[in-house]
């Protein structure tokens, strides 16, 4: 890699018009609201088709309410324009909030598209460790100034040992720093978070890739959270366990449903315990607020 971590955080600073959003390892937790997103959801995606918009406005509402810092914007619906619905859909969430935002599409043009119409620095989800993806992401990337989320795997496959995870972090490390000028800390990883349905010894293999990136090049950490949980019962109380884990291991941030408050307050409780709430005084006015709401 171009050069050895020295310790000093890395922050990836995203921006929406008159909202800053700091994602670091001595920072809050960072949650990034993933229901904008109609994958799954057929009513959603016929409401898309017909040019339907008004299920964004009720899950911008309902992820800004339940605490999300960044929100996720997907419009991955076949059988449409993506590149021109993703623009609207971005263009619609800014005029509805302040709040940074995550573009995500596996379409090229789709990205540049919401790209060019995103006010602020927004993040890019995301590329792999192939050399046509990030050949094609970068250089958006970099012109937009923006930051992205980088999965290490490849066209062989979801490598399942920490070793090739690592080694595929420093290919897309050093390809972004050094053929593309983009700053390590923009680039945000994603440590592969599987399925414990399947393997339940997924998730230390996961933890060791975390510890890993954070302790040798310090870089900033995300996954899609649900992930871990799918397939099994009770997934607010997985996700409720696993995220402050993970946390504890270097994730700074996370693609996840901020309408759950087990796991939503879970990591608000894991800032005040790894002293990222000063005096945990963010959990104080949190409880305060509720409590007055209430009474």
């Amino acid at each position: 890699m171009s050069a050895a971590y020295d310790g000093e955080p890395l922050h990836t600073v995203l921006r929406s018009p008159s909202k800053e959003v700091t994602i670091g390892h001595d920072q809050r937790f960072c949650l990034i609201g993933e229901r904008i997103n109609p994958t799954g959801r057929r009513i959603f995606q016929e409401q898309l088709r017909a040019g339907d918009m008004s299920a964004i406005e009720r899950d911008v509402k309902a992820q800004v309410e339940g605490g999300a810092d960044v929100l996720d914007v997907n419009m991955g619906v076949p059988l449409t324009d993506e590149p021109d619905l993703l623009a609207k859909a971005i263009q619609l969430v800014q005029s509805l909030t302040d709040l940074p935002i995550c573009i995500d599409s596996s379409v090229v043009e789709a990205l540049e598209a919401g790209l060019s119409v995103y006010q602020g620095r927004a993040l890019v989800n995301s590329i792999t460790a192939e050399d046509d993806r990030m050949e094609a992401i970068l250089p958006l990337v970099k012109k937009y100034d923006a930051a992205v989320i980088a999965l290490p795997n490849d066209a062989d496959e979801i490598p399942m040992e920490a070793d090739k995870r690592l080694a595929l972090t420093e290919k897309i490390v050093r390809v972004a720093t050094e053929e593309y000028g983009i700053a390590k800390a923009d680039i945000v990883i994603d440590p592969l978070a599987m399925p414990i349905g399947a393997d339940t010894s997924t998730a230390l293999v996961t933890m060791e890739t975390m510890r890993r990136i954070r302790d040798e090049h310090g870089l900033n950490m995300t996954c899609g959270a649900s992930n871990t949980s799918f397939g099994m019962p009770d997934r607010h109380t997985l996700g409720a366990a696993w995220l402050p884990m993970a946390m504890t291991q270097g994730l700074t941030c996370a693609i996840m449903d901020a309408r759950s408050p087990q796991i939503v307050e879970a990591v608000k409780a894991a800032d005040v315990f790894m002293n990222h709430d000063e005096w945990g005084m963010a959990w104080i006015s949190a409880h305060r607020a509720k409590a007055a709401a209430t009474a």
